[in-house]
């Protein structure tokens, strides 16, 4: 449950990967597999506006579909005046090309904090909810620091939506607490690292540049370089095989539920290479999967050789900014 009233599937289809960087999609195949989703419960679509044709894959889903599904888009604007009129078309924007009246949740993301307008953005979304247009308002990839603001303007927020794995875990720093005190929830990205968290990974070596071949590989590539590099990843994927083993699933399931079992996360976000490939039958597996206090101390036996990266990147959100 996201909020006190959004019922979700705790892993979540994300569409970045329609955005391009990840192979062409084809509309066609990418309806015919989200259908596929559905139908093995995986219900909940995370898009956003600058995801290429992602919220208007979403409104040729649903005409085609009578499918009970959540989509959550990201209004995701340039900085600068965030007037009632620019706001309101860019949500009617996203209202049409889904083919919906009411957005489930809006997830705002705001990249400058030294332009202070994000507060206007947020009025006027909040008009738009009151209106019915938007369910549920969130956030992407906002600090602690800037939530705080958010929060004492009496905006109401349900979610921000952060990079959280087992290699990234800012979130526990001084988000997660604060969160705890205001109800705030936590949808989780980059918990598999575009994929590194696999067997294809396991025992090899390190991977060049010309070896990465998607924009979410490259990303989380220089995450691990950040983290400790390669030998102290391997470290990392050898516990996780292990444990893998020990619960007849794989490493991505490890991975993912040890995000899901921590405190104010609602759900984690998995890309569909929609038409491409699927890890769909695999990523079932999380829901009966349980972690032992033996497996979590197995996993921090390495995670507590590496880098703190909240002191070398700092907060959530401050690799973008």
């Amino acid at each position: 449950m996201l909020g006190n009233d959004l019922k979700i599937c705790r892993i979540l289809n994300g569409m970045w990967q329609v955005a391009g960087g990840h192979g062409q999609i084809n509309s066609e195949s990418a309806i015919k597999d989200m259908q596929r989703y559905q139908e093995l419960g995986f219900t909940t679509w995370d898009l956003a506006d600058i995801y290429g044709p992602a919220e208007s894959l979403i409104g040729k889903f649903s005409k085609k579909n009578e499918y009970d599904f959540q989509a959550f888009t990201k209004f995701v604007p340039n900085p600068g005046p965030m007037s009632n009129s620019i706001v309101t078309h860019y949500i009617d924007e996203s209202l049409k090309k889904m083919n919906t009246d009411c957005i489930d949740l809006l997830q705002f993301h705001w990249w400058d904090y030294q332009d202070s307008s994000y507060l206007d953005a947020l009025k006027h979304l909040s008009k738009l909810q009151n209106e019915g247009k938007i369910k549920h308002l969130g956030l992407t990839n906002f600090d602690t620091e800037r939530i705080k603001i958010i929060i004492e303007n009496n905006f109401k927020i349900i979610s921000n939506q952060v990079q959280y794995s087992i290699l990234d875990q800012r979130p526990e720093k001084i988000m997660v607490p604060f969160f705890i005190k205001y109800g705030i929830q936590i949808l989780s990205y980059g918990t598999l690292l575009g994929g590194f968290f696999s067997e294809k990974y396991l025992n090899v070596d390190e991977p060049t540049r010309a070896d990465l071949t998607t924009a979410s590989l490259q990303k989380y590539k220089n995450m691990i370089d950040i983290w400790g590099g390669w030998e102290l990843f391997q470290e990392l994927l050898i516990i996780l095989d292990n444990i893998s083993k020990k619960h007849n699933c794989s490493i991505a399931n490890i991975a993912t539920r040890f995000i899901l079992d921590k405190p104010q996360v609602a759900g984690v976000i998995i890309g569909a290479r929609l038409g491409i490939s699927d890890h769909r039958e695999d990523n079932s597996k999380v829901f009966e999967l349980k972690l032992d206090q033996d497996d979590i101390s197995l996993i921090s036996s390495v995670t507590s050789k590496s880098n703190d990266l909240f002191d070398t990147i700092g907060d959530c959100g401050d690799e973008y900014r």
